[in-house]
């Protein structure tokens, strides 16, 4: 479980999180979703042991982050952070050295369902290339907990729908946590059991996803219009 208790996190004028307070069950498919800006890739850091909170805490399975918790956690960031002189497979050597959890047999599986070819040049392939390519690196752990940062952004439709399916063939095998910050909400709305919509770093409006559904008597993109008064 991932709990951010009373959290708030500052950048010189700017509040990114401001009294973050929510419960991530196991087992479970979470959207942390909002427009761009309201606090979604910096609770993921956190969570992640990259960052530290201003004030109150995060604890992974009752743990605040530490190199403990980062071996329980794989952590999709938003930014472009593969060495690009590196071919996938040397990427792979180098990544499966950090992390206990790293499986070969996943990797194998994964590089042929994302069509990779793993002596291709990191530096030398498509933005949607690389997409796969960050997927393939987080997905090859046998990480309990998955946070992947806005992993849809900025890339065409048959990527999203590629990376969709990898996203719901890992989770059907292990049964992780899996938590995706995004603010393209209409691909990952099948996926998600719960969600969580920021604004200002505060939670505007929490809850199961089929609840909020019925409550409201319509789809999640358009709870978030109502939400966002868009």
């Amino acid at each position: 479980m991932i709990e951010f208790k009373n959290v708030t996190k500052t950048y010189g004028s700017i509040k990114a999180l401001d009294g973050f307070t929510t419960k991530i069950e196991d087992g479970k498919i979470v959207g942390l979703l909002g427009p761009n800006g309201t606090g979604k890739s910096t609770s993921l850091k956190i969570a992640a042991g990259l960052s530290k909170p201003d004030f109150g805490s995060v604890e992974i399975n009752g743990a605040e982050p530490s190199k403990e918790t980062k071996a329980q956690v794989a952590f999709l960031p938003e930014i472009d952070h593969l060495y690009p002189w590196m071919t996938i497979r040397r990427c792979a050597d180098f990544i499966s050295a950090f992390y206990a959890d790293w499986d070969w047999d996943k990797y194998k599986e994964l590089v042929e369902f994302l069509g990779l070819n793993p002596s291709t040049v990191i530096g030398k392939i498509s933005k949607g290339m690389r997409a796969k390519a960050k997927l393939l690196f987080t997905f090859s752990r046998n990480a309990p907990i998955v946070l992947l940062d806005e992993p849809l952004s900025g890339i065409d439709v048959l990527v999203r729908e590629k990376i969709i399916q990898t996203i719901v063939r890992d989770y059907g095998k292990g049964g992780q946590t899996i938590v995706i910050s995004t603010h393209e909400i209409s691909e990952i709305e099948p996926l998600i059991e719960y969600v969580i919509f920021l604004e200002d770093g505060k939670i505007k409006l929490e809850g199961n996803v089929e609840d909020l559904r019925f409550k409201y008597k319509r789809s999640l993109v358009d709870i978030m219009k109502e939400v966002y008064g868009r």
